[in-house]
């Protein structure tokens, strides 16, 4: 009486497979977020789409409803902008409707982009969604009281990925814009100031205790990493 019956008993979920994305346009992630409005219990839906490499905004759109056939749309018209060949990007999310309904899985089909899935419930399994949308909301350019009309929201949205992909000095990749990133301009800016830091130690070596910081360009980039990569990319 203490054992599941078979149809009751939990699943177990493997965790996703590791993904590496070693340029631009290998690896997305994309999700979807709520947006208040003024009237309660309605919400406009943020899809954005992040290239995990260069952190950048590859595309994105509001709605006022969640649907697997906008996303395939959207998904397209990113793919367009972006110059994607076919069998050479795959696509993170986690398991919502949108993410898993047969238009949108075809539409991967047709495209040659391979989908991936986090775990049911497992918010890890998609961190760099979750963390843009952190970023979004904690901004100074987000407003922060609920929107009245699509118009102002897609206005706002439209402010935020101006500045996070042009102007905003991202930690995770060296202090350079994802734009910049994304472009592979990163190698000549960080080469530069590789060569000023030195210079500066060359000049005045009493004002460093050790070695310069580290300017080097990251080569990869990693979606669900083993506990190994994660004690490497610590180092």
């Amino acid at each position: 009486m203490l054992k599941h019956r078979y149809k009751s008993k939990p699943r177990k979920h493997k965790k996703p497979k590791k993904l590496i994305a070693t340029a631009p346009n290998q690896l997305w992630s994309w999700d979807i977020t709520y947006l208040k409005t003024t009237v309660s219990g309605i919400y406009f839906y943020l899809y954005m789409f992040i290239d995990i490499f260069s952190r950048k905004i590859v595309g994105w759109n509001i709605y006022k409803t969640e649907s697997a056939t906008i996303a395939s749309n959207l998904v397209k018209h990113i793919c367009l902008s972006e110059n994607i060949n076919q069998n050479e990007l795959f696509l993170h999310s986690d398991n919502g409707a949108p993410m898993k309904g047969a238009t949108m899985l075809m539409t991967l089909k047709e495209l040659g982009v391979s989908a991936s899935f986090s775990r049911p419930s497992v918010s890890d399994d998609n961190p760099f969604s979750e963390s843009l949308f952190k970023t979004l909301k904690y901004n100074k350019c987000f407003i922060k009281e609920p929107f009245e009309t699509l118009a102002e929201a897609i206005e706002n949205i439209d402010l935020f990925v101006n500045w996070y992909n042009y102007e905003h000095q991202h930690s995770a990749i060296k202090f350079v814009t994802p734009d910049q990133r994304h472009k592979k301009q990163d190698l000549d800016i960080l080469a530069a100031r590789d060569a000023v830091y030195k210079a500066a130690k060359e000049r005045t070596p009493s004002r460093w205790s050790g070695n310069t910081r580290n300017w080097d360009y990251i080569n990869l980039v990693s979606l669900n990493p083993g506990k190994s990569d994660v004690d490497l990319n610590k180092s």
